[in-house]
């Protein structure tokens, strides 16, 4: 069994890279080793082992420490949105590989959802994760990207001054993917862009 630093290696990686990072070092090499695309490859093969083993230590590592919390010495003057709170669950850290067929759906949905973000379509992006949700329930990155939809929305919503709607979808992006440290950062800024709106 290797050491953290090793599977950081795997991936080409400094010890210090951040969870997106690592999920997209992981993106690349498995779509540049995976036994479907390399047919009859044994060193191909070998290499998907080695860096699908790193993915999920080193994933099962950054989700174990806990994400930030919101300062709550500060006592504002003013009403404002009650703070999301979150339950945190276990997660397991197997991931059942993927057949050749959803392989292929996983990232052209992927590549979609970009289209999707890109050109503010947040609802279509929800539905389309969502939906990929359903079909890959395990997959922590399918489960990241429904969470983006979630937060990417909010942010419109409050953009919208809909903000009781923004609400809602950012906690949903939180109880969506917990441990997701970045994902944490984003939906703080979103609250406290709410809160000064409500100033």
């Amino acid at each position: 069994m290797m050491n953290i630093t090793a599977y950081y290696q795997v991936l080409g990686l400094k010890t210090e890279a951040s969870l997106e990072e690592i999920k997209a070092a992981y993106r690349k090499l498995v779509q540049q080793y995976h036994p479907d695309i390399n047919p009859g490859d044994q060193q191909a093969r070998e290499k998907f082992i080695a860096i699908t083993e790193a993915y999920r230590k080193l994933l099962d590592s950054v989700q174990s420490t806990p994400a930030p919390q919101q300062n709550k010495t500060e006592q504002p003057s003013v009403k404002k949105p009650p703070a999301a709170k979150v339950t945190r669950k276990n997660i397991s850290t197997y991931i059942p590989p993927l057949s050749a067929f959803e392989f292929q759906v996983k990232w052209n949905s992927y590549r979609e959802l970009q289209k999707l973000w890109k050109n503010q379509r947040f609802t279509q992006a929800i539905a389309l994760a969502e939906t990929l949700s359903q079909k890959l329930p395990q997959d922590p990155e399918v489960r990241s990207w429904q969470a983006s939809s979630y937060q990417r929305w909010g942010r419109q919503l409050i953009g919208d001054r809909q903000l009781e709607t923004a609400r809602i979808y950012l906690k949903k992006a939180l109880k969506t993917d917990p441990h997701n440290r970045s994902l944490w950062s984003e939906v703080e800024r979103d609250f406290r862009r709410m809160e000064r709106i409500f100033r």
